[in-house]
């Protein structure tokens, strides 16, 4: 058989299926619209599909088996998509001579994009019904939705390598292949025969492009062709690239004319106003920057609760609310109609009067600090707080919880004001050497210690004679003995009078636990005209979708690291007793696990199904996790998860309240 180069020709059975494809997808368009978008017919490059046209099976084969047992790639024969992706494999030890996936027997299929991708399926199938190629959706874990075949030989070559419903084709289970791949470099991707990772995939090609909902562009899943390696060619990646369109485009119409009239409208609203913006119908509340931060949880509940009502007719109303927090609003309901009815309404509000001697509707205007995140109501308000203070060179206590970010907040507002300046902490709690700024920020509170406090304040000592002008931080004063914090407020109270003679500004912050009241740091607290409260995450339990991204950028620094819907409702819905510093944790345990792609439920520890409103001690911690893997491994059955754990129905279920553990769905 004649060996065809880099020259552009295809292989008899190639070209032969090409001709059938074109003619197909063709018709396909003519079909499904008369208006092609313009990257339905955008040409393909080299790095989309080459492996027909520029690399032999056999190099390609042979490049793979050197990865396998050498570790090296040969780039001139293998694409860096692919290279990148058997890297990935490499690490999770995905197995290559046999194909061994995770099964979900009840996946979900009255999902939306199931719904909205059926007729666009349906169709395709049918200008396909002749060829050997089947059409694939898959969620956003990779799991297959719907799979329509129209060649019996092929579906059962499919059933083979478990390329059927329910069984996920995640790279981490897989290793490179069209689905997984696609999913962890979010674009669409093909691959081809040798380019799989695993041996049993060797005889196929597929084309996967992913799917995003198209209002808020969230991933939902993955449209997969895949056909017989030897007869893919550069159109199976083109045609998936359209059959994802019109995909996205049902979804459109199924996310319902209302909705998406609301949403223009709540967006229009947003362009042309600077203050807080809400818009709300029974199924979905949207609600802008502003109105997240100038109003506590308890006034934009309040503020929801007195628009839902006014909306309830089909006119313009404005009217005055008292809001918990003792302020009052006025706000301006516009009811927002569509041709099949009601859609909901749009909501503007200012604040008229506030009880905090605020003007009135005053604009938010909070700093920009650097290296943090969050912009609750709460939270914003400690930031401020701090940042006032440091403007006006006040020494201050910063109080909270352990893990709240009191020092990473400090940094922050040292930072934006004098980014190249001194800043220094010390931790009376830890005698070692301490901690730079960014690790002290959100590192867990070290254990209370006295054994250090004498050279804690000689550390102290020293800084305070350091001739510069920025940042001192004294962490953890509450856990000095009553002498030691009565030496510490003396050495303090002469820095002052020496500052105040020599004009030296130097910001001096001192971080405890909240405190009922301790004589032993009277004395000591006198130095510190003011105090900052900084809130535990329980009580700015929204910035946690704020935080997740922000923590995952420094964690997962390699790679890009998502977090899906349904991960991130049970990271919000937990209590986070450890705070900032328990959720960075637990975020490092995922990227220990999974360096780019998507955080399903699945990739978060156990601690994440618990909402136990105290930190566990270990044996707590171990006994959580044992229940919470027993229950997962019987699929949410509490008389299964006890009988493998040895213990009674009773125990388990009391265990199950104790904990706050949420059963798996």
């Amino acid at each position: 058989m004649t060996n065809h180069k880099a020259c552009g020709r295809l292989l008899p059975s190639q070209y032969e299926t090409t001709r059938r494809l074109t003619l197909r997808a063709a018709s396909w368009k003519r079909a499904i619209t008369s208006q092609p978008r313009q990257e339905d017919v955008a040409p393909l490059t080299d790095s989309d599909v080459p492996h027909v046209r520029s690399v032999r099976p056999n190099a390609l084969a042979a490049a793979r088996e050197r990865f396998l047992t050498a570790g090296t790639v040969d780039s001139d024969t293998v694409r860096e998509t692919i290279a990148a992706s058997w890297r990935r494999s490499r690490t999770w030890n995905v197995r290559t001579n046999h194909v061994e996936l995770a099964y979900d027997k009840n996946p979900n299929l009255e999902s939306p994009l199931v719904n909205g991708a059926a007729p666009v399926l349906q169709r395709l199938r049918e200008q396909m019904s002749d060829d050997a190629v089947s059409i694939i959706l898959t969620d956003a874990a990779g799991v297959v939705l719907d799979r329509r075949t129209g060649d019996r030989r092929f579906e059962r070559r499919l059933d083979q390598v478990q390329l059927a419903p329910g069984f996920s084709y995640a790279e981490r289970f897989v290793g490179t292949n069209g689905i997984g791949t696609a999913l962890e470099g979010g674009r669409a991707t093909g691959v081809f025969g040798h380019e799989h990772y695993a041996e049993d995939l060797e005889d196929l090609g597929c084309a996967a492009v992913p799917v995003h909902h198209p209002v808020s562009g969230h991933l939902l899943g993955v449209l997969n062709l895949t056909c017989w390696s030897r007869d893919a060619g550069p159109l199976l990646l083109a045609l998936a690239k359209t059959t994802a369109g019109h995909i996205e485009r049902e979804l459109t119409t199924l996310s319902g004319l209302r909705e998406f009239a609301l949403f223009q409208e709540y967006v229009r609203a947003c362009r042309h106003s600077n203050g807080i913006v809400f818009a709300l119908n029974n199924d979905i509340v949207m609600m802008n920057d502003h109105a997240r931060q100038a109003l506590a949880p308890q006034d934009q509940s309040a503020l929801l609760g007195a628009a839902a009502e006014a909306m309830s007719g089909s006119k313009r109303t404005a009217l005055d609310v008292d809001l918990p927090s003792g302020a009052k609003a006025r706000i301006f309901c516009a009811p927002v109609h569509t041709d099949s009815g009601p859609a909901g309404g749009v909501v503007r509000a200012r604040i008229v009067e506030s009880p905090q001697g605020l003007l009135p509707d005053r604009p938010a205007s909070h700093p920009l600090l650097p290296g943090i995140a969050g912009s609750g109501a709460l939270w914003q308000r400690a930031c401020d707080e701090v940042h006032a203070h440091y403007q006006a060179g006040e020494w201050i206590t910063v109080r909270g919880e352990d893990g709240t970010g009191k020092v990473a907040l400090l940094h922050a507002v040292h930072r934006r004001h004098d980014p190249a300046g001194h800043f220094h902490v010390l931790d009376a709690a830890e005698p070692a050497e301490p901690a730079e700024p960014a690790e002290a920020a959100e590192a867990a509170e070290p254990a209370d210690s006295g054994s250090g406090s004498a050279g804690f304040l000689d550390r102290v000592r020293q800084e305070l004679a350091e001739d510069n002008d920025g940042t001192l931080v004294l962490r953890h004063i509450d856990r000095l003995p009553p002498a030691s914090a009565q030496a510490l407020a003396v050495l303090l109270h002469q820095q002052r009078k020496t500052a105040g003679r020599t004009g030296r500004r130097r910001w001096v912050v001192a971080t405890h636990r909240p405190l009922d009241h301790d004589d032993n740091l009277a004395g000591l607290l006198r130095n510190f005209p003011g105090s900052v409260e900084v809130p535990p995450l329980r009580h700015h339990i929204e910035d946690v979708r704020e935080l997740v991204p922000h923590l995952l950028v420094k964690l997962a620094s390699a790679g890009t690291l998502t977090c899906s819907p349904a991960a991130m409702r049970l990271l919000t819905r937990a209590t986070w007793p450890g705070n900032i510093a328990q959720l960075r944790e637990v975020l490092r345990k995922v990227v220990r696990r999974r360096r780019s792609g998507v955080i399903e439920p699945g990739d978060l520890p156990p601690e994440c199904r618990s909402v136990a409103r105290r930190v566990l001690n270990p044996l707590e911690s171990m006994e959580r996790d044992a229940i919470v893997g027993s229950l997962l491994d019987a699929q949410g059955n509490k008389n299964e998860a006890a009988r493998a754990l040895g213990v009674s129905r009773a125990t388990i279920y009391r265990k199950i309240r104790e904990y706050g553990i949420e059963l798996p769905q």
